[in-house]
């Protein structure tokens, strides 16, 4: 995750300090078992310990407590906030070592908290670089609390100076290399440049980036594979040399697994009116320019040729998309939507937009939702015009 990171350091960046944590487990059972006030809590902890463990402590537990949505083992294991951030959650980085663990051994330059050393380990032997030596130590107590620390071998140094001979390699970029998150990847740490140069290693590799960066164009010859989570889009990843396929794009859905691939430049959508049912494109796949790849395998049409909601007459069963079966067409129109709500018999509403500019608190403060049905509210550009669908949300 840190490449040469000019952050704020913060209580972590202190090797001494967290090795002190470490021989203090006590304190974080205190925590654990607390039932009091976190002022209470805190102002005997401040009578028992130095005030710089404790703050270091709280701030450990917090971090723990949030890790939990993405590490089973979140409560032994060691971060500060900008990686915890940063680091990838187990099934993603699992979904990545399914293509680096064919390798007997990779290179994981900038790597952080070890999230993803952690799941290429469980496949093959590691080399774990991070220019932070408390990275790399929070790393290697990682790599002890999933019982991976005979397969990561941790050193301290510049990814720009690793020495990968023929083993791929996975890298993850600072991207607030000044404190502040950036989506270019000019920006970044190591650079484009940087960057580039390593997608021409001959045993290949993964470059991960923010979906929302600006890595189009930027890496020919490259696979780019955007991946997201539970609906939510997580990573963009550059797959390089030997691991790459022979797609040049691809959107993968987790949990399942399910991947759709093709050429955003070849593909061609239909355009239709409004019909039985609405589909809401998975993210991944609309980040991906998959759009219209999609719409060709499963016949569904586009509501307009610059929005991503889609259209059809069955419910189409795809991973690749969320369901809706509509209910009415509205226009764009605040009061008559407020009468259409008052003469429903909805009572909770989740409102959705994409292209159309929307400020969902700002709707549902003004609509009457004293029913029982849970509908939801989409806005969406349809032939040119901007519309209001009220549908209720197909379940598998």
């Amino acid at each position: 995750m840190s490449g040469a990171s000019s952050r704020d350091p913060g209580p972590f960046d202190d090797v001494s300090l967290l090795e002190r944590l470490r021989n203090a487990p006590d304190l974080f059972e205190r925590l654990k078992q607390s039932n009091g006030t976190e002022l209470a809590l805190q102002k005997q902890l401040r009578a028992e310990y130095p005030e710089d463990l404790v703050r270091a402590a709280l701030l450990l537990h917090d971090l723990r407590k949030r890790g939990v949505s993405k590490f089973l083992r979140a409560d032994q294991m060691w971060f500060d906030r900008t990686g915890l951030e940063q680091s990838t959650s187990e099934t993603v980085a699992k979904h990545k070592a399914g293509r680096l663990g064919r390798a007997a051994e990779v290179v994981d330059l900038c790597c952080g908290i070890g999230a993803d050393a952690l799941a290429i380990a469980a496949l093959a032997k590691v080399q774990a670089v991070d220019l932070r030596p408390a990275a790399c130590l929070m790393a290697k107590w990682n790599a002890e609390a999933y019982g991976l620390d005979d397969r990561i071998e941790f050193q301290v140094g510049l990814a720009e100076n690793a020495d990968l001979r023929n083993r791929p390699f996975h890298i993850d970029p600072d991207r607030r290399p000044g404190g502040q998150r950036s989506l270019r990847i000019e920006d970044h740490r190591p650079g484009l440049e940087f960057l580039q140069q390593l997608a021409l290693h001959p045993a290949g590799g993964v470059i991960k980036l923010s979906p929302a960066s600006n890595f189009g164009g930027k890496f020919p010859g490259c696979e780019i594979e955007l991946v997201s989570l539970n609906g939510e889009c997580k990573e963009a990843l550059v797959w390089c040399g030997p691991l790459r396929t022979e797609t040049d794009w691809r959107a993968t859905v987790l949990p399942t697994g399910d991947t759709l691939t093709g050429d955003p430049w070849s593909a061609v959508s239909e355009q239709s009116p409004l019909r039985t049912y609405l589909f809401d494109p998975d993210p991944a796949v609309v980040r991906a320019g998959l759009v219209d790849v999609l719409c060709e395998s499963t016949g569904l049409a586009r509501l307009d040729r610059e929005e991503e909601y889609l259209t059809g007459d069955t419910a189409v069963p795809s991973p690749f998309v969320q369901t809706f079966e509509v209910i009415a067409q509205l226009s764009n129109n605040e009061r008559e939507i407020r009468n259409w709500f008052r003469r429903s018999d909805c009572g909770q509403v989740e409102i959705k937009c994409r292209r159309i500019p929307v400020v969902p608190e700002k709707v549902r403060k003004h609509l009457s939702l004293e029913g029982k049905a849970a509908l939801v509210l989409v806005y969406a550009r349809i032939a040119g015009k901007a519309h209001a669908v009220v549908c209720r949300r197909c379940t598998a």
